[in-house]
């Protein structure tokens, strides 16, 4: 058996954890600078305050309803993802973090008593454990247990498990094609010419006459769906081949330094992002953008490539690189919005350090590893920004995001832990 446990309105859920005062409050959290929804628990939902809807907008019913805003706290969601992560590895045989509040289970053999109640079990343990609701679909296969996760939280049950035929085929018969794991729209209006309206009717297709008509990977979910497993789980992550860092600015900006300390800083942490994965990089695509929705200001957007010889991920060099594409790029005169750094092509650190070339410095390229290793590792004991580069600017400049309905790190920062009594 396998099992999807989804954590339920994950952000806004986690806001809730150490606000005990929010346990009957509609809650919703906003994007990078306040922008529009992004998460919202299940009373929030019912009121309007769905995904994308622009804050503005959604002002006048949050206050009419005493609904609670928060702005983004990617740190706090993180560690609370860890959490919720290190709790479910005591289920499983083996683990595939699918995403930031998702997880694939393949379990253990167990007794079908044991099997009855395993999925609420997981879900009283992982509210005990971490405060944070969850919801859990247990099936032979995964595309299966998504189908049953899927299900459950339709039926607004805490679990669900589908094993016999009749159960699989009962449940499946009741779901639209395009509520199936890895049904892209495309693929539904395809399989809608071909009749195929439902997961039951996909499952009673020929896996044979699916891989001539699609792909492999559609022949996949029908074989799965038919209770055979064919998608195996990513216990170990694959490594990024692109990494892209990119955010709105607090406010227009129209001054160089500005932009470059932006650049800079975006720069800075693909360097980190790289270091994680123990990666370098060949390249970093640079761009800027104005706002395209404020139409009485002229509008440019421009990006352009820098190659890296050789490849790295040191801070210095992915800033000196993103800056130099950057003026390239500048033109007075436009208020801009946005930048973005994408690191192009990784590849292994190790493959690079073993193979080398004729103005390869070995010496330097060490020296650089260690001091990179050093700041990573004071950054992640005292705090994201504690050490960085003039460059970057000093944490208070104005383009920076705004989130003015911030919690507190109460996870992550010792100043910022709760205090009870």
């Amino acid at each position: 058996m396998y099992a999807l446990v989804d954590c339920n309105s994950f952000y806004a859920s986690c806001e809730k954890v150490f606000r005990p005062d929010l346990a009957d409050r509609p809650v919703v959290v906003l994007s990078n600078n306040d922008g529009c929804v992004i998460a919202a628990t299940k009373d929030a939902k019912a009121l309007g305050l769905t995904m994308g809807v622009p804050y503005f907008q959604a002002r006048p019913i949050c206050r009419k309803h005493r609904v609670m805003v928060f702005s983004s706290n990617y740190t706090l969601y993180g560690d609370m993802s860890r959490r919720v992560m290190q709790t479910l590895r005591q289920f499983a045989v083996e683990m595939e973090i699918y995403s930031i509040d998702e997880a694939f289970l393949k379990l253990p053999e167990m007794t079908k008593d044991i099997a009855e109640g395993l999925g609420d079990h997981i879900v009283n343990t992982v509210k005990q454990w971490t405060g944070l609701p969850v919801c859990v679909g247990l099936g032979p296969t995964k595309t299966l247990a998504k189908a049953a996760n899927r299900t459950a939280k339709n039926r607004g049950v805490r679990s669900l498990k589908m094993e016999s035929p009749a159960e699989i085929d009962a449940i499946l018969a009741d779901m639209p094609i395009q509520d199936l794991w890895g049904i892209s729209s495309r693929w539904t209006k395809r399989l809608n010419r071909l009749g195929v309206a439902t997961a039951l009717e996909l499952k009673r297709m020929s896996p044979i006459y699916i891989r001539k008509s699609f792909n492999i990977v559609m022949e996949r979910t029908v074989r799965e769906l038919n209770g055979e497993p064919c998608i195996p789980l990513e216990v170990v992550p694959p490594n990024k081949k692109q990494i892209h860092v990119s955010r709105s600015f607090g406010k227009l900006v129209t001054d160089y330094v500005e932009l470059e300390q932006a650049v800079a800083t975006y720069a800075a942490r693909v360097g980190e992002k790289l270091r994680r994965q123990n990666s370098f990089t060949t390249a970093l695509l640079v761009y800027t953008a104005t706002n395209r929705f404020r139409e009485q200001d002229a509008q440019y957007f421009n990006s352009t490539t820098v190659p890296l010889f050789p490849a790295t991920a040191n801070t210095p060099d992915l800033i000196a690189a993103a800056c130099k594409g950057l003026r390239t790029l500048y033109r007075k005169g436009y208020n801009y919005k946005k930048a973005g750094v994408l690191a192009l092509d990784t590849t292994p650190a190790t493959k690079e350090l073993s193979q080398g070339n004729l103005f390869f410095d070995r010496t330097r390229r060490k020296k650089q590893v260690a001091l990179m290793k050093a700041l990573d590792a004071t950054n992640a004991r005292f705090g994201s920004g504690t050490l960085l580069y003039a460059s970057q600017g000093f944490g208070q400049e104005d383009w920076r995001m705004q989130r003015k309905m911030q919690s507190p790190h109460y996870t992550t920062q010792w100043g910022e832990i709760p205090k009870v009594g």
